[in-house]
């Protein structure tokens, strides 16, 4: 007999639907083949299944049983189809009668008991069950509060496999998972790491302050001590709270790669990823024989953290150019080519010399000092729209009983920045200045003669790139924004230029 359930398998960030069809042949010996291009743990499902099934319970059946995991021209990872594996062939030995076996989509990793284990990717495995049609999706407990972000589609979960037949049958009601999307977003920053806890570095929290406006990356160099990593871990809390549409991008990231913890439903809270130094181009961008997304992917919408900037290999280093300009990494393997979100904020820290001291007190050579430079190249650092110097806090700052200012605080003038931008790109797809296009810098960053003198004088004495210039033209614009000024001014681009002015001393 022939029978046919349904599931999906994760492809990118994305999933498409798969058809399980099991055929139940004769034999006097049980043999199950799978086909359909499935790696080594879909072909171990073969194992699991076949002792989940004893266990639960049910007869196996002599003869030879064919598994087709359709379409046959892509490959099929994972374990996620133990489940509807499991239920196509029970289905097809007559052992369960599905009354609507075509509006359900089922995924789960089967126990040898017939538990069914949490898996990877469900997220976008729920929203291709909903644009499929389907009614509902069968999910491990585990992952149905992540499911259930998706409206329109009921999400049943199964605790073992004798739950999901009987559920099938029409023999036991199991109540859809509900959700309010809306609380999850009540608490999405992190109280304890506040800026008022950090002392002095005022001019370094403004730098902050005007790159999470703007989106801007950020270089902070100093001695080690002076709080380059505080700042930095601070930094997400000042920023906007993540949208819905955000989220969910940010989400089925985290899904496919397995980072959701059991039971959790959304990423509400922008990422902060601080891969070691060690990390290779594949670690950092993605890849692998099958590729996933590396850490800038898992950075969407979030910041990435590079400490010890010069440490990392500067191969590593340079394939981050692209992403870093289109917001996207493509990965192109045997197994095909693969494109991946990457829309992050860089926030990268160094220390200006190899012993740690500022050029001037340092005892390391030229030479060493230019070698240590070096290994950051010229076309990384015009990437990078401000670089700031965090010095040594005097003692009368780390003393001083006067708190600073909250993340509260900041983060309102930030989203009141944010929503500037939002008006200004309406309908655009932009969320924030770094993301301006040439044609939008002309429209939108306006400069009177005085102000187009001063930045005339800035690139002949500084020697920038063109790609330093616009730069500076979207920091300006961030730094109106702030001010909630319409039209860009002479000290706005004076202050941007600054941001530029410490990288033509240490590498210039």
């Amino acid at each position: 007999m022939l029978a046919k359930v349904f599931s999906a398998a994760v492809q990118g960030i994305d999933a498409y639907p798969v058809e399980v069809e099991v055929n139940d042949g004769y034999g006097d010996m049980m043999n199950i083949v799978i086909v359909g291009l499935p790696d080594a743990a879909v072909k171990e499902s073969r194992d699991r299944v076949i002792t989940a099934l004893e266990n639960s319970g049910f007869r196996l059946s002599l003869g030879k049983v064919t598994v087709n995991l359709a379409p046959a021209d892509i490959k099929k990872e994972g374990p996620s189809f133990d489940l509807p594996i499991a239920v196509g062939m029970l289905a097809a030995s007559s052992q369960i009668q599905m009354a609507q076996p075509e509006a359900y989509m089922m995924v789960g990793e089967l126990a040898l008991d017939g538990t069914v284990r949490p898996v990877k990717g469900v997220l976008p495995i729920a929203f291709c069950a909903r644009q499929a049609g389907k009614m509902a999706l069968l999910t491990p407990p585990e992952n149905a509060a992540e499911a259930a972000v998706v409206q329109g589609l009921q999400v049943i979960p199964v605790r073992n496999l004798r739950e999901a037949t009987s559920f099938l049958e029409g023999q036991a009601a199991i109540a859809p998972v509900q959700l309010d999307v809306a609380r999850l977003f009540e608490q999405t920053h992190d109280e304890e790491l506040d800026m008022a806890d950090v002392k002095g570095q005022e001019s370094v929290k403004r730098a902050l302050e005007i790159a999470a406006a703007g989106g801007h990356n950020i270089l902070l160099i100093g001695p080690p001590g002076t709080g380059k990593s505080m700042l930095a871990k601070r930094l997400p809390g000042i920023l906007p709270p993540l949208t819905l549409e955000e989220a969910l991008e940010t989400t089925k990231i985290h899904s496919i790669v397995g980072l959701l913890r059991p039971g959790q439903a959304l990423v509400t809270t922008r990422p902060f990823r601080n891969p070691h130094h060690t990390a290779s181009d594949a670690g950092l961008l993605g890849g692998n024989i099958n590729p996933t997304p590396g850490e800038i992917s898992l950075a969407h919408h979030g910041v990435l953290f590079l400490d010890e900037l010069p440490e990392f290999k500067r191969s590593v280093l340079e394939t981050m150019r692209q992403p870093m300009e289109e917001g996207r990494v493509t990965i192109s393997r045997a197994a095909g080519t693969m494109t991946f979100p990457a829309q992050f904020m860089l926030v990268a820290a160094m220390n200006p010399t190899p012993d740690g001291k500022m050029p001037g007190e340092s005892r390391c050579s030229p030479r060493e000092i230019q070698n240590y430079l070096g290994r950051i190249s010229g076309p990384l650092l015009d990437r990078i729209d401000l670089h700031v110097e965090v010095p040594q806090v005097k003692f009368r700052e780390i003393t001083a009983a006067r708190p600073g200012e909250t993340s509260a605080t900041i983060r309102a003038r930030v989203m009141a920045a944010r929503r500037r931008q939002l008006e200004r790109f309406q309908g655009r797809g932009i969320t924030c200045n770094a993301r301006m296009s040439s044609r939008d810098l002309k429209k939108h960053c306006v400069l009177d003669e005085a102000t187009l003198e001063l930045l005339k004088q800035a690139m002949n004495q500084m020697n920038l790139s063109a790609r330093a210039y616009d730069r500076i033209l979207k920091v300006g614009r961030t730094i109106a924004d702030l001010e909630g000024a319409e039209q860009l001014a002479w000290h706005h681009v004076s202050e941007a230029i600054n941001y530029r002015n410490l990288d033509r001393q240490l590498w210039g």
